[in-house]
């Protein structure tokens, strides 16, 4: 019976990364086509439907590390995955303003570039049992130049927003109301911003910390 689920858990999750992966093999390509055609300021459009599937999903991986389908950490995992979904959602769908941008460019690029090699890193690990070291290599370094890259984009956007979160109130609750609860979401994005301070560079010392470990093992093998 272990036997039949490992073989389950196998397929699942092989299917499930390389799905992933044209996602996020469509996002670049329509970005980087739309860049070269239009410019930057049509990128989001361009993008928009399969970003927002292809990080959607990722919601998942937070499921899979709860009932132990991966090793990986939930504390290293929502908190990516939120910060993500915060710019798809709440920032990138909902203020138009800011779809324009030259950092939704490279917002996009960076996340795309970055799970291209990871999905397909883990498909192939899932899938044959093995990846190449090159392949290792990528998924295991890209985040050096692609994680600041990436981060300062977020960092970019969620700045430039704030003062149509302040004047539009979306998604803000105000008293009195029937649940006596009020809520602030250009005060709840000041917030985000502020994490992003001693959470950055935790996340990238644990990346560094990955790297290592994972490198080094490949040698020994």
């Amino acid at each position: 019976m272990a036997g039949v689920l490992s073989v389950i858990r196998r397929l699942y999750l092989t299917l499930y990364n390389w799905i992933i992966f044209a996602g996020w093999a469509q996002v670049l390509y329509f970005a980087i086509k739309t860049l070269k055609e239009t410019g930057y300021e049509n990128v989001y459009e361009a993008v928009e439907k399969p970003l927002q599937l292809a990080q959607t999903a990722a919601v998942l991986e937070i499921l899979h590390g709860l009932i132990g389908l991966v090793r990986s950490p939930i504390s290293a995992t929502l908190p990516q995955i939120g910060s993500r979904l915060i710019l798809t959602w709440g920032i990138l769908y909902s203020f138009p303003e800011v779809q324009s941008h030259f950092l939704v460019t490279s917002l996009v690029i960076s996340w795309s570039i970055t799970e291209i090699i990871r999905y397909s890193f883990f498909g192939l690990k899932e899938g044959l049992g093995f990846a190449p070291s090159w392949h290792l290599w990528l998924r295991y370094s890209s985040f050096i130049l692609l994680y600041p890259t990436g981060i300062t984009s977020e960092v970019g956007l969620i700045y430039l927003a704030l003062p149509h979160i302040k004047t539009s109130e979306m998604y803000s609750i105000r008293m009195p109301n029937t649940l006596n609860f009020s809520f602030d979401y250009f005060y709840a994005m000041l917030l985000v911003l502020a994490t992003y301070v001693p959470g950055s560079p935790h996340m990238y010392r644990y990346m560094l910390g990955q790297r290592k470990r994972a490198l080094s093992k490949s040698k020994r093998d």
